[in-house]
């Protein structure tokens, strides 16, 4: 009998051969070692919180196609069953017996049918509530697995709602979980091992899970799981998109089977599951330190599913080669008698294939891969405008609106939200004329409101442009020709539906209102008024301007004849929202942000990236070179350049730079800097400028990213993006009532300052 992987024993057969020769007739026996090929499927889905009918339906896809690639094992999310961001109704009964209910379907419908099928759903265990991975095959649960190290960090809140799983006190290792009722009524069974166990079949084949967190953590599971032998980890994840983040998730997984060898599946949501973050897919399958089968990070597609045919005599012999590993192993194996009491033995699972079998010839099946991948990561310019373009499609089908409305400045934010949807339409439309008969195309023919029977598809992006995106230009006395012109451009370029209106009756209306109320009337400081009066008139038209958009999107299908309603999208980007540099309730108002956790200069390096791209866009290269300007002052002809087209810039309005605030940002996040540390830091990033100077340039930060923070309490729900954005209400959570003063704070710095009077006469010189 040979040895299988893993140190269980794998089948074998012993056969009999008669060979005659001159001399005399002997028996010779020989061995003829199982197969260790194998084919596996993980996956992307874009599952939707609380949409647990739409859900089983994406999972049964997943399952169906894994099949059709003959895949014996199927991976999928972490809390695929009912959506990973559910939130707080992990705290209803209602929705742990609606994931039973689903599992019932998946399992009655054969999901698990002749496939090993790895779900993720939350399960409450003796008054627990636990993230698991429950395990099937031919409608059998085989196994539960707790999660044991929870996401408590960002958007993540894991620990709200589940406790991470420990071993038993008293080391009791055959835990039991009683499945609802129905389960032995309809598959005969009434319980099922939960725990840290992981599943050995009958051909050796061993397998186990991680989930999410857990391969972050110092002992992550899969090390573990290596030294017990365990060849293939399942690690199903809920992680979402954040700029520059997925080549550290990578690196993590190539360096774990680099580093202890194995098979490592990777699956993820992918898409907007309701909330701010987007899931950015990208399913891997990694043999020892090789990546073998990635599925995109961005698309508009549901479900994305990648196979890979593996040998897992691979994996032993990589193993066996490093003689620290199997010192290790063993050691492990030593200090627990000998034996594995986490393992499942499944003796009536076999998940290996014979390739000598002719039952199976002609059979689609992926090859084993010989060479390495090369990793698809997009670069931080791209991500910019894919993340968002994706999490906008999620939003605009799933929520019945007829399309979006957009204020179009002619700047650099509004700009790159236009562009934004311009790359949705873009993705949208190639998948929709790719399958005409497609879920991508029928959604887009119910967001155009087009006849769902028809097999219509737009011609081009902008013919879809033309029907979910609206632009208006909202000028004042106050906007520069400039502006105007390139917005014009832009809309042409998209296809947007664009008007170009001025808003000066609105803003003398309501200053008329206030005259007759108090009898004075404010003036522009450049016009001999005060600074409260300057910002009273700026105000006054950002305000309206939200009135304004909120009216357009309510009646603009009306007036081109359509039904339906608009999803007002705000333009404020992360260095804005951080310094506080905006009018609470103007056009940072709206429905959505898809920039509202993207710095200034990532922005102007997607425009150019974007302009290079697509060569109908190229005013966003005129765009993104212009200097920033809010155009709410009036326009000092002496000082205004041709560039920006205005004398007023968003930089002297703030006293700072958006290179400047991208430093503050990522220090007071995260650095996790409070005035005092930020300012030593910056000391020596800074270490052109006199100390003096970085002094002043941190407390003018702390002082305006303090008065306005409250600002931050009423934020427009934005895609999350970057790892400093100041979200409010998931992310970032401070007060929002300040001393804006920082007395101890502000006067350790001056003392810092004064202990060193000579190098700051030095800097200034």
């Amino acid at each position: 009998t040979a040895a299988g992987g893993g140190g269980a024993a794998a089948a074998s057969s012993t056969t009999t051969t008669d060979v005659t020769s001159s001399a005399s007739k002997k028996s010779i026996y020989t061995i003829r070692t199982p197969s260790s090929l194998i084919t596996l499927a993980t996956c992307n889905l874009n599952q939707w919180a609380l949409d647990f009918d739409g859900n089983v339906q994406r999972i049964l896809t997943s399952c169906r196609i894994a099949k059709d690639q003959h895949a014996s094992y199927r991976l999928g999310p972490e809390l695929e069953i009912c959506g990973y961001g559910c939130e707080d109704h992990f705290l209803e009964q209602d929705t742990f017996d609606h994931c039973w209910e689903s599992l019932i379907q998946l399992l009655e419908e054969g999901a698990s049918d002749g496939l090993l099928c790895d779900f993720g759903m939350p399960v409450l265990h003796a008054g627990v509530r636990y993230n698991c991975r429950v395990i099937c095959y031919n409608r059998k649960v085989l196994l539960i697995r707790p999660k044991t190290a929870m996401a408590d960090n960002g958007n993540y809140r894991e620990g709200r709602y589940f406790t991470a799983y420990s071993v038993p006190s008293n080391g009791a290792s055959e835990e039991k979980h009683l499945l609802p009722t129905n389960f032995a009524s309809r598959f005969g069974q009434r319980d099922v091992p939960f725990g840290l166990h992981h599943i050995t079949c009958a051909d050796g084949t061993t397998i186990g899970c991680e989930s999410c967190e857990e391969l972050w953590t110092p002992q992550a599971s899969h090390i573990d799981l290596a030294l017990r032998g365990v060849e293939i980890i399942g690690n199903g994840s809920g992680s979402h998109h954040e700029l520059r983040k997925l080549s550290t998730r990578m690196e993590l997984m190539i360096n774990a089977t680099r580093k202890c060898g194995g098979v490592y599946l990777y699956s993820n949501q992918r898409g907007c599951d309701g909330s701010r973050t987007y899931y950015d897919g990208c399913a891997m399958i990694v043999v020892n330190g090789r990546i073998v089968a990635q599925a995109p990070q961005f698309d508009v597609h549901d479900v994305h599913v990648i196979t890979a045919t593996v040998d897992l005599d691979d994996v032993r012999s990589y193993r066996a080669s490093q003689p620290s590993f199997g010192i290790q192993a063993a050691r492990l194996a030593t200090d627990e008698g000998g034996g594995d009491s986490n393992s499942l033995l499944c003796d009536d699972i076999h998940l290996v294939f014979d390739p000598l079998d002719m039952s199976l010839s002609g059979k689609s099946r992926p090859k084993v891969a010989d060479e390495d991948l090369t990793l698809q990561i997009a670069a931080p310019e791209e991500e910019c405008c894919l993340g968002p373009a994706c999490w906008l499609w999620d939003f605009l089908r799933r929520s019945g609106a007829a399309g979006f409305f957009l204020p179009l400045s002619g700047g650099a934010d509004s700009s790159s939200v236009a562009a934004i949807v311009a790359v949705m339409c873009i993705l949208v439309t190639k998948a929709a004329r790719d399958d005409p008969e497609g879920n991508v195309a029928q959604d887009c023919r119910r967001v155009c409101r087009q006849d769902e029977n028809s097999l219509w598809v737009p011609a081009n992006p902008q013919e879809m442009g033309n029907h979910v995106l609206h632009t208006t230009f909202m000028g004042t006395d106050n906007s520069s020709e400039v502006t105007k012109s390139r917005a014009k451009r832009l809309g042409d370029a998209i296809g947007s539906y664009h008007l170009s209106i001025k808003i000066d009756l609105m803003v003398s209306a309501v200053l008329q209102v206030f005259q007759l109320a108090t009898g004075h009337m404010p003036r522009f400081l450049s016009r001999g008024g005060t600074m409260s009066e300057d910002l009273a008139l700026q105000n006054i038209q950002a305000r309206l301007r939200m009135v304004t958009a909120y009216l357009m999107a309510q009646l603009l299908p009306w007036v081109r004849g359509r039904s339906g309603f608009l999803l007002v999208l705000g333009s404020a980007n992360v260095d804005e929202g951080l310094r506080g540099y905006m009018t609470k309730y103007d056009c940072s108002s709206a429905d959505l942000n898809p920039i509202g956790a993207i710095s200034k200069g990532d922005l102007k390096r997607m425009l150019l990236f974007l302009s290079k791209k697509y060569p109908d866009f190229d005013v966003l290269a005129e765009i993104a070179n212009a200097p920033p300007t809010a155009e709410l002052r009036p326009i000092d002809a002496a000082t205004a350049t041709a560039e920006a087209g205005h004398s007023q810039t968003d930089e002297d309005d703030m006293g700072m730079t958006y290179e400047e605030l991208g430093y503050f940002g990522r220090l007071r996040k995260i650095s996790r800097c409070g005035p005092v540390s930020m300012f030593r830091k910056l000391l020596v990033t800074w270490n052109h400028l006199s100390p003096s100077e970085v002094a002043s340039k941190v407390k003018r930060f702390f002082y305006y990213y303090s008065l306005n923070r409250h600002k931050m309490t009423t934020i427009t729900p934005a895609y999350h993006a970057e790892a400093y954005s100041p979200d409010d209400n998931r992310f970032d959570l401070r007060q929002f009532l300040y001393n804006t003063r920082w007395t101890r704070q502000f006067a350790v710095i001056d003392d810092m300052v004064a202990e060193h009077p000579e190098t700051d006469k030095d800097k200034n010189d």
